[in-house]
């Protein structure tokens, strides 16, 4: 698969729960359906969204297979298969592979700090399992790794490595990314309040937990920026920003649970110990959400 397929808004849905804190598939694949239905030009379960980390190996199957039988081919399925081990990171990339995921997200987690020579071995060992593409996340808030520019491109020699999410919000690396990978590699952008910035810099899509609320205004963000019509984007980003910047302030599972509800779309509940936003943020989420839907009219 050419990694040039997966390009524009990379959609992350939420894994929802039952109120005994069991996974819900049948509802999973409702909020996955929305996500295609409303325009999004990937789907990728198992993120940060979708607490990958709080899943067993079973539930993370389960959602991996539901994501693949729900998206039917229609667009890319881009599985996140990250576990503090390698081994159990490649026994989730081949089993994403095998359900016949386009690709698969991999972020190092670590409870040691790792070094470089670690981590690119960890990559290595992953790629050597499967055949197809791999991208490679930076996210030192969640996966507790900072990977350097100079390490990101030394992933690039690993045959299979062929696309970069960098999600730590230093616009700086992401003009220093493209400027050294070229654009022959998608790098795509993590970090959702950077979101028009990152495009200027070169981003190849967005990676983004923000269509569950508000597919429009994303999708005609990245479409305004695919017709160089930098003033349009402008000002359709400085409509969802308010958003973009509480969704990440207030955790995304939490905040993208709430804005679902708050919006009549049943969301199920938070496994533990996660908790639902305090009513005063619902509130706050609740006029923001009024905000961006106003500003569609």
């Amino acid at each position: 698969m050419n990694q040039n397929t997966i390009k524009g808004i990379i959609a992350y849905p939420i894994t929802p729960f039952n109120a005994q804190e069991q996974v819900d598939i049948t509802l999973f694949k409702v909020l996955v359906e929305r996500l295609i239905a409303s325009g999004s030009h990937a789907i990728a379960p198992l993120g940060s969204t979708g607490v990958l980390p709080y899943l067993t190996d079973e539930e993370k199957e389960a959602v991996t297979e539901a994501t693949v039988q729900q998206v039917a081919g229609r667009v890319p399925v881009v599985t996140g298969v990250s576990n503090l081990t390698t081994e159990r990171t490649v026994h989730h990339a081949k089993f994403a592979e095998k359900a016949g995921s386009s690709a698969v997200m991999i972020i190092p987690m670590s409870y040691w700090k790792l070094t470089d020579d670690e981590i690119f071995t960890h990559y290595e060992k992953v790629a050597n399992s499967i055949s197809i593409p791999i991208m490679a996340y930076n996210n030192p808030a969640t996966g507790g790794v900072d990977m350097s520019p100079a390490l990101l491109k030394r992933l690039l020699q690993i045959p299979n490595v062929t696309m970069i999410k960098e999600s730590t919000g230093d616009l700086q690396r992401m003009h220093y990314l493209r400027r050294e990978i070229g654009e022959d590699v998608a790098f795509f952008n993590g970090s959702n309040p950077l979101a028009l910035a990152a495009f200027a810099a070169g981003a190849t899509g967005w990676c983004t937990a923000a269509p569950n609320l508000i597919p429009e205004l994303t999708l005609d963000l990245y479409n305004a920026v695919q017709d160089n019509n930098y003033d349009l984007a402008r000002d359709i980003f400085y409509k969802q920003v308010r958003l973009l910047q509480f969704i990440v302030s207030k955790g995304l599972p939490r905040a993208i649970q709430a804005g679902l509800e708050l919006t009549g779309i049943p969301a199920g509940y938070l496994r533990s110990p996660l908790k639902p936003l305090e009513n005063t943020d619902k509130d706050q989420l609740k006029a923001i959400l009024k905000e961006c839907s106003m500003a569609l009219v």
